[in-house]
């Protein structure tokens, strides 16, 4: 009688892999046993770890894309250049990530998933809660959202994918790029100080975020016929993620505060309701980074951005 086989460590790769989401997705990957092919555009920027291996380039050239996606088990996408103007952001973000996902698919990957953002759905004033199925964006919104939204739309339109969709919210971390630990707190340093304090600021820590794309990569989250249950087998689903609910008295207090400035509070109508990341619980994540912890380290990253 022989024994069986040792199973081989599941291979993800990870697009963006330099960035904050995508760094942190590499090292919950190796925590998982995973080998991780770290996909980024200049050498020398991927993150160091005994499993994970280096790869350069444009993750939308075709040829490049086959070449990593080759064996792949799963692959995790989280690159949009935020920031830029539409049609860079249509190329990169739309365009860029469904070739990425057609050569996963064309590899025979049976997983991918893609980083998306809260930002699709509609958070006026009016809008209340929002869940996975609540109404999203239209198309005079902001580029960033349109662009999110349209990267989804045509990620659904890839067939022969199991494809999830995570939605997170204001993405909190420390990290030279770190939109909200560094970015905005650095505008607010330089005088973008006005804010209705009840609005609501939805969140997430980036290590949670990581920590559910990377059970989702290594397949610890089932498929299912129920998205409630977990990901559709074969199809398209969204989840939504977020820590404690919090309102911008919380994260712009805290920013202000830490750089010795005062608040310009404002009270213009705004969103108050939650994103509700129910789905995402009976997939069986929960956050691990609370309120408290997530603005303590908010305070101490900003600190060190005073003039």
């Amino acid at each position: 009688m022989t024994e069986d086989a040792t199973p081989r460590p599941p291979v993800v790769v990870v697009t963006g892999a330099n960035g904050l989401v995508g760094a942190r997705v590499c090292a919950a990957l190796e925590g998982r046993g995973a080998h991780v092919r770290a996909l980024v555009r200049r050498p020398g920027t991927a993150p160091s770890g005994p499993h994970v291996t280096e790869h350069v380039g444009d993750f939308a050239d075709p040829s490049l894309a086959a070449s990593v996606v080759e064996g792949a088990d799963a692959a995790v996408t989280t690159v949009h250049p935020m920031g830029s103007d539409r049609r860079t952001q249509e190329r990169v973000g739309v365009d860029g990530t469904t070739a990425f996902a057609r050569a996963a698919r064309d590899a025979g990957v049976a997983r991918l998933v893609h980083v998306s953002t809260a930002g699709v759905y509609d958070r006026s004033p009016a809008a209340g809660d929002v869940v996975e199925d609540s109404p999203l964006v239209g198309d005079d919104d902001g580029d960033y959202a349109v662009t999110k939204r349209d990267t989804d739309a045509a990620l659904a339109g890839v067939d022969g994918l199991t494809t999830v969709l995570v939605r997170p919210p204001a993405i909190l971390g420390p990290g030279p790029t770190s939109v909200w630990n560094t970015l905005r707190p650095q505008q607010v340093r330089d005088g973008d100080r006005g804010a209705n304090p009840a609005k609501s600021f939805a969140w997430v820590h980036v290590d949670d975020l990581a920590a559910l794309l990377a059970d989702l990569a290594v397949g610890a989250v089932r498929p299912s016929g129920d998205p409630e249950q977990g990901p559709v087998a074969g199809g398209t689903t969204p989840v939504l993620v977020a820590g404690e609910p919090a309102t911008w008295r919380d994260y712009h207090g805290t920013v202000c505060d830490a750089l010795g400035v005062e608040p310009e509070w404002t009270d213009e109508p705004v969103w108050t309701g939650r994103i509700r990341p129910d789905r995402a619980a009976r997939w069986g994540w929960a956050p691990r980074v609370d309120r408290a912890v997530a603005l303590s380290e908010l305070r101490r990253d900003v600190a060190g951005l005073r003039y």
